[in-house]
């Protein structure tokens, strides 16, 4: 790839992982981006992920198919209620939480640096404004990293992978300004947990709540078709 260096970086098609992805190719990574179909309720966001990685310029792009759904136990992978205007963002752990998806994606993430010949992986992790997951926490990455090292080719070999988290002491409000600084499209983004008809943004999940707060906060409007209150 032109000799630069290779990056995994995991693209859910949210306003996060978009930045992440603008992030690391700004930083002049050829990006391998990594999606997956996991049985998520919204599907809409394998749509947003394919072109924000044509928009920011991906230099692959891999979509797995690894059905969670009968594991359960989150509202995004089984019958349980999306919960709305929670007052106590970031207090707990919520609903939405799957159980050891980020464990999970970065096992296949580093499967795929590996094959790849990346020495670096990016996640979209943020342990501000965020929903309490605790697989988004920076000791988790650091205890994650420490694995691989031990876990990999590589890694035994004395290259280790570097796991970057550039969002994880970022609020929204920040994410969103430095996404629009580096020319991220958050129209093809997709963030709602619970989407509407269409994949329109519902406005009131936490995912929503958060993403709406951080654009109101430098002034500037979010893209998304929200429902008129």
């Amino acid at each position: 790839m032109d000799g630069k260096r290779v990056a995994v970086v995991l693209l859910s098609g949210g306003m996060d992982s978009a930045v992440v992805l603008a992030i690391a190719k700004g930083e002049g990574f050829a990006c391998e981006a990594l999606s997956f179909d996991y049985g998520q309720r919204h599907r809409c966001e394998l749509e947003a992920a394919r072109e924000v990685a044509k928009q920011i310029g991906a230099s692959g792009h891999t979509v797995l198919s690894i059905d969670m759904r009968p594991i359960g136990g989150s509202a995004l992978t089984d019958d349980i209620e999306v919960p709305k205007e929670r007052p106590d963002i970031g207090e707990g752990i919520p609903v939405t939480y799957v159980p050891a998806r980020n464990t999970i994606f970065l096992s296949y993430a580093l499967a795929l640096a590996e094959v790849k010949g990346a020495s670096d992986i990016f996640i979209g992790v943020n342990a501000l404004d965020y929903s309490g997951y605790p697989d988004c926490r920076p000791e988790y990455i650091d205890a994650y990293a420490q694995m691989a090292r031990l876990a990999t080719r590589s890694g035994v070999g004395g290259a280790p992978l570097e796991i970057h988290t550039p969002l994880s002491a970022m609020r929204k409000s920040d994410i969103a300004r430095k996404g629009l600084e580096l020319g991220v499209d958050f129209s093809l983004t997709h963030t709602c947990y619970d989407p509407l008809d269409e994949g329109r943004p519902c406005g009131s999940c936490d995912a929503c709540v958060l993403r709406r707060k951080g654009f109101e906060e430098i002034g500037e409007r979010d893209p998304l078709p929200y429902p008129v209150a």
